[in-house]
């Protein structure tokens, strides 16, 4: 069975295509190209489609495609085995869900902590018995430096800089960069102690567009060897999720 699983986001939207628990190929795109889309579907033989979106809004080629294929929209009680104790579930992040869903599929039995690097930062825990109660949404990595810049009168906008490892900066530039790359290390290995406290058997599994560079400011902590760099989990659970709506 070959599943085509895509995840519309704030700025991007991502789609795979699966063959079972195989990813055969992941592209990116701003806005969907649809000739494109009807390319996946047709090189790789689409059986079924799933797709979760952060927007309200329907655009045309999601209508298209279910004309196409058998669509699914993923939405919170689609919860694949987790049992899912946030006290206002139709609020939750459909991302957020994917992310804990992939998280167990990919390590089953296991604690599991999933932070989530994009346009925010998100920390959620799911046990090994799969309980999921909540987590945690802060700024993520560029909206830092852009509020810094935005709500300053003389701040300049700078970018993220991977290779920056100073204690403290020396000029404005470098202070900026301390204060949101630092303070994002301080922020990840806080909570991931405070998890750590609850469970020391524990997965910390990295997510998002940013999940590269949290490896790296975390690669020279403690935490190192618990680190699992899953860039495509919400996919993955997506793709865990429409196995287990159709079986």
């Amino acid at each position: 069975m070959t599943n085509l699983v895509i995840d519309i986001g704030n700025t991007f939207t991502k789609i795979a295509v699966f063959k079972l628990d195989a990813l055969l190929t992941v592209e990116q795109f701003e806005d969907v190209d649809t000739t494109r889309l009807d390319k996946l579907l047709k090189d790789y033989k689409v059986n079924r489609a799933i797709v979760s979106s952060v927007k309200k809004k329907v655009e045309p080629w999601q209508t298209g495609l279910g004309a196409q294929v058998p669509l699914v929209n993923f939405n919170n009680s689609m919860s694949s085995g987790i049992r899912n104790h946030y006290l206002t579930s139709e609020t939750l992040g459909t991302d957020r869900m994917a992310a804990v869903i992939g998280a167990s599929h990919i390590y089953p039995g296991q604690n599991n902590l999933v932070i989530a690097g994009g346009t925010c930062i998100t920390y959620d825990y799911v046990d090994a018995g799969g309980n999921y109660f909540g987590g945690s949404i802060s700024p993520g990595l560029n909206m830092r430096y852009k509020a810094v810049n935005n709500y300053t009168a003389g701040l300049p906008l700078i970018k993220a800089d991977a290779a920056f490892a100073q204690t403290y900066g020396n000029n404005t530039e470098t202070a900026i960069r301390s204060g949101v790359q630092n303070g994002i290390k301080y922020e990840l290995t806080g909570f991931i102690e405070s998890y750590k406290a609850i469970n020391n058997q524990l997965n910390i599994v990295l997510s998002g567009g940013d999940s590269i560079f949290f490896d790296t400011l975390l690669k020279n902590s403690i935490f190192a060897p618990y680190i699992k760099n899953e860039p495509y989990l919400v996919l993955k659970g997506l793709n865990a999720a429409i196995q287990k709506h159709n079986d």
